[in-house]
């Protein structure tokens, strides 16, 4: 009897299936190795960017020396003061003169004052330097001459015009004085006529009779005529 073959067994019917396969994987394996390119490693650029990393130094930490201060500059020198006593004598130092030309004199025409007079206030008849001059008293010649007449012809006038029946009319007595007071002015006029007494009308009849005073020459002072202020006490007794 002839023993048969199983059909599994039969290698020779698949032989041709297997040369296909190798065949196809032949020429897929080529076909991969003709597409497959190479790249130079170091010419490659894959667009990241790597970072060297650096290992934590340790950084040494330096001590900042500070710099001591420059030492103070040294104290001036104590400023010496000499004292020279009044009997020594000084050499005095010349300056000489720079000036070129010492011959030529400029002559300064002296320029009159045009600003106005100073004003001389008014002055008590007993300070007065040329008292007033009263009528009649002309020929006396010294200032204290005339001061002298001046007060007599004053007493004078007054004793003759001054109304001594108003101590009576006003039931006055005794010893009563009126002060009159007044200015002759730079005309030698009288003016600014002021009395006073124990009685109004004793007030008025002073100041009557002083301005009745004749026009005199003014008096003056430093040689400009001044107003000159006179006080003149008049005194009268009531006779009983």
């Amino acid at each position: 009897m002839e023993p048969k073959k199983s059909e599994k067994a039969d290698l020779s019917k698949k032989s041709f299936l297997f040369f296909q396969l190798g065949l196809v994987f032949m020429l897929a394996t080529s076909l991969f190795l003709i597409e497959f390119k190479t790249y130079d490693k170091e010419a490659l650029d894959t667009g990241v960017v790597e970072l060297d990393m650096l290992d934590d130094e340790d950084v040494p930490i330096t001590e900042q020396l500070k710099t001591p201060p420059p030492p103070p500059p040294p104290p001036p020198a104590p400023e010496v003061i000499e004292v020279v006593e009044d009997e020594a004598e000084v050499e005095e130092t010349i300056i000489e003169s720079t000036e070129t030309n010492m011959d030529e004199i400029v002559e300064v025409e002296e320029v009159a004052d045009i600003g106005e007079e100073e004003e001389i206030e008014d002055v008590p008849f007993s300070s007065i330097q040329d008292v007033p001059i009263f009528p009649g008293c002309e020929k006396e010649k010294t200032n204290d001459a005339r001061r002298a007449c001046m007060s007599k012809k004053i007493q004078d006038f007054v004793n003759k015009k001054f109304d001594t029946s108003l101590g009576s009319e006003l039931g006055l007595s005794g010893i009563n004085r009126v002060y009159v007071r007044f200015k002759i002015d730079k005309t030698g006029k009288v003016v600014d006529v002021q009395a006073r007494s124990s009685h109004p009308r004793l007030t008025r009849e002073g100041e009557r009779v002083v301005g009745r005073l004749p026009d005199m020459q003014p008096g003056k002072q430093r040689g400009r005529a001044v107003g000159v202020i006179y006080t003149l006490p008049i005194t009268f007794q009531v006779q009983n």
